[in-house]
């Protein structure tokens, strides 16, 4: 059976509405109102078919979800009720299936049509990641045939992902795949292609999608008509930006990123003439993905405020700004918590940023603490601060913003950026604690970018604290370029080796020094083991900390 549709005699062809929606990984009930609040208004518009993201009833990634047959049954009987419902109006959603033909509890990553109520056509995904944040092949069984379904006018190819990226570069090279899912629809008669997706952002990724569907448009000779999720779920953020490129490559139709959104097509926007799309800067959209991210996180989480250690640095002016915009300033608090080495200029740096934002503000002096542990632990008063002491002040403030945290429900937000938590210019249970580590995948290069586009109408981050050199404070005259190259140098050196995977040898033919490159790489593979501890953070890069990037603790890299 296909679609539900009836064409009478020169009557326009049939509406498609796009429903781009954020679902939660396990929220069957909250999945379904949405489903159902979306085929709602589809009918008020006139469409005949709504189409969803890729696995619209679980949520996106479900991870090891999967391995709980409960959870496999609930998602099945909630496509089986929706299905239901598909009486006046056809669905094209995502969904876990039961692999029929394999042995042992495996999945597939499917999609259905549904039509007429009842399951009118499923489809497999063929084309399963197993890279950078990625182990679909964990999880799932692959497609093995390919059939266009029946939907009014169309011969619909239903397609998944990465069933689009067949001729795609991935993190580490040309994708290679012996199967191509478009191809094989186009010789069995598809005329048009949808793709349902669950495409994580990063900067750059958007003009990578589309020009891969052009690519593949053009190729076959087919209109493309992309549905991404959007929404943050764990690390990952997924902006939406759903499109429609006609058979020529051009995109004629897009919906917005990074909110909620849906909206209807035709044959005329399958065919229509190109369209000019703002494209955001690197920069805006780096913001856009860090608010929902922890919009999202918090509100999936069961969070309703957020905690931050402000010192009067950049870092943490930039996560409390970000906090602010996204949650609102009420539910953001401040923490200060100067020590005997925190300048008066960075208490004041702090309060006056809180001032600009309109947050709550705490001041939390240290140092009787701070003093109170160096005596029980037989610590020199006299003595000047060494490494143990520079930490134990961090661990101090760990401590309080925890206590805090426990007392008050609120979240707290780590405020360190990429660059110190690559080469481990960071405490383990101090400024490294928290729920959510917002600018863990940030260069501290573009930290500067991001503050910089936030104070773009006014200064809301003091200009004081961008101008002053970045320090810890937490011994006299602290700065951490002491310690550390300057942070263009030091970026890009993170960015040859880690995004990049460029080797020493490669990097130091570069023309860059050799001795500078030796030690920053020497402390980003020592101390992967601080990073195993390290709070979650959102990816925006090619190579995030986390699940985008697994090497061992013990191992012995030189090269």
């Amino acid at each position: 059976m296909g679609c539900v549709y009836e064409r009478k005699a020169n009557a326009p062809y049939m509406k498609m509405a796009i429903a781009q929606i954020n679902t939660t990984i396990g929220d069957f009930d909250g999945n379904g109102r949405r489903i159902e609040a979306e085929m709602a208004w589809a009918r008020v518009q006139g469409a005949r078919l709504v189409v969803f993201p890729e696995l619209t009833t679980t949520g996106y990634p479900p991870r090891d979800c999967l391995g709980r047959p409960i959870f496999v049954e609930q998602n099945l009987r909630l496509l089986e009720a929706l299905a239901k419902q598909a009486t006046d109006i056809s669905v094209v959603l995502g969904y876990v299936g039961h692999a029929a033909d394999a042995e042992g509890p495996w999945r597939t990553n499917s999609v259905a049509l549904l039509a007429g109520g009842k399951i009118a056509a499923t489809r497999q995904k063929t084309l399963l990641p197993a890279y950078d944040v990625f182990d679909e092949t964990r999880y799932f069984v692959p497609a093995t045939t390919w059939q266009p379904v029946a939907c009014g006018p169309w011969q619909l190819g239903l397609t998944i992902c990465e069933d689009a990226w067949h001729d795609a570069t991935g993190i580490n090279g040309p994708l290679r795949y012996h199967v191509d899912p478009l191809q094989e629809l186009q010789r069995a008669g598809a005329t048009c292609i949808l793709n349902i997706s669950a495409s994580p952002f990063m900067v750059g990724k958007r003009r990578m999608r589309q020009e891969l569907l052009a690519q593949a448009a053009r190729r076959y000779g087919l209109p493309m008509v992309y549905v991404n999720l959007v929404g943050g779920n764990d690390q990952l953020v997924f902006d939406g930006g759903s499109f429609v490129v006609n058979r020529r490559g051009e995109v004629t139709w897009c919906l917005e990123r990074f909110v909620e959104a849906h909206g209807v097509i035709d044959a005329a926007t399958l065919d229509g003439p190109a369209m000019v799309q703002r494209l955001l800067t690197p920069v805006e959209a780096t913001v856009e993905a860090l608010q929902l991210g922890l919009r999202d996180y918090l509100r999936k989480c069961g969070f309703r405020s957020v905690l931050i250690g402000l010192s009067g640095g950049i870092d943490s002016a930039v996560v409390a700004a970000l906090a602010v915009a996204a949650l609102g300033s009420d539910a953001v608090t401040g923490i200060a918590m100067p020590s005997p080495y925190s300048s008066a200029a960075s208490l004041a740096d702090a309060e006056a940023l809180a001032r600009n934002l309109g947050m709550h503000l705490d001041v939390m002096p240290i140092d009787t603490m701070y003093e109170t542990y160096r005596d029980r632990l037989g610590t020199d008063r006299h003595a000047a601060p060494d490494l143990a002491d520079e930490n134990l002040q961090a661990r101090i403030r760990g401590t309080i913003l925890m206590t805090l945290s426990n007392r008050t429900g609120a979240m707290v937000l780590s405020t360190g950026n990429k660059s110190e938590l690559a080469v481990g210019y960071c405490t383990l249970y101090g400024d490294m604690v928290g729920g959510l580590a917002l600018l863990s995948d940030v260069p501290k290069t573009m930290v500067y970018a991001l503050a910089a586009w936030i104070n773009r109408e006014q200064p809301l981050i003091p200009p004081s604290i961008l101008q002053k050199p970045p320090s810890a404070e937490l011994r006299p005259g602290q700065v951490d370029q002491e310690t550390l190259p300057p942070y263009p140098l030091l970026d890009a050196i993170l960015t040859y080796y880690i995004e990049d995977h460029r080797s020493i040898d490669e990097i130091i033919d570069m023309g860059l020094d050799a001795n500078i490159v030796h030690d920053v790489i020497y402390r980003v593979n020592c101390n992967e083991y601080k990073r195993r501890q390290a709070a979650p953070g959102i990816q925006i890069s090619r190579k995030a900390f986390g699940i985008g990037r697994r090497f061992p603790i013990a191992m012995h890299l030189d090269r």
